[in-house]
């Protein structure tokens, strides 16, 4: 084989290496554009600071912790997720989940209970006095709080019941609840560039992030029917 052979196969070699790697490069923007999109690659997040908005402080402290409820509940619930729970629908003696899964509504019920509220006796006792208003044949205190057309029953009947319009980013707070059609979750206490909150949910088994700036997609896909705060 001659010179200009040996150069010719070493140039078509560095042409089909470069395409390669542009190749590669573009695919793997594309994929990283994609995931952004998704929200799985994570976005900046702000604070109440960021846009003016001044943090609810609640003037309730249920369980004497010296730390107000608005703030307890927020920091339970960073707790709870934390725990990194498996997404299952269990039925439980013990009411509550006693392992290592869970599912939408135990995000709230954990948050609430280590802030002085159980919800699964409150729900309980507001079932039995207010039976008329739930669509309930036979009570079970061991589930009837982790059903999310239950909690939002007794949060509009006991609860601080706020706008569900995603516009007025003032009136949103850590610490609040907010309920979908199907579906609950905890308002966080960060925000998306447009000061809409993220959401501290649970929604499936294949979640990467318990903490999503999904509050908008829902709105559209679910609606969001309550929005509450506990004191």
């Amino acid at each position: 084989m001659g010179v200009p052979q040996i150069l010719k196969l070493i140039g078509d070699s560095v042409k089909k290496r470069i395409v390669i790697s542009i190749i590669t490069i573009v695919t793997m923007f594309i994929i990283v554009i994609i995931l952004y999109i998704l929200k799985i690659i994570p976005h900046k997040k702000y604070d109440n600071s960021y846009f003016g908005i001044e943090t609810y402080i609640s003037n309730v402290d249920k369980d004497n912790d010296n730390m107000d409820d608005q703030t307890d509940i927020l920091l339970n619930v960073k707790n709870y997720v934390k725990r990194r729970p498996k997404y299952k629908s269990k039925y439980y003696d013990t009411g509550y989940p006693n392992d290592e899964y869970g599912v939408c509504t135990d995000v709230v019920a954990f948050g609430l209970k280590n802030a002085g509220y159980d919800l699964m006796e409150l729900v309980n006792n507001d079932i039995i006095k207010n039976k008329e208003k739930y669509d309930i044949d036979v009570t079970d205190k061991n589930i009837d709080f982790r059903r999310v057309i239950n909690l939002n029953v007794y949060f509009k009947n006991n609860n601080i019941s706020l706008t569900t319009d995603l516009s007025k980013i003032e009136e949103w707070q850590g610490g609040d609840i907010v309920v979908f059609k199907g579906h609950i979750g905890i308002v966080s206490d960060k925000r998306n560039k447009k000061g809409i909150p993220y959401l501290y949910h649970h929604s499936n088994p294949f979640q990467i992030n318990y903490e999503e700036d999904v509050l908008e997609l829902y709105e559209k896909q679910k609606s969001i029917i309550g929005h509450y705060r506990i004191s």
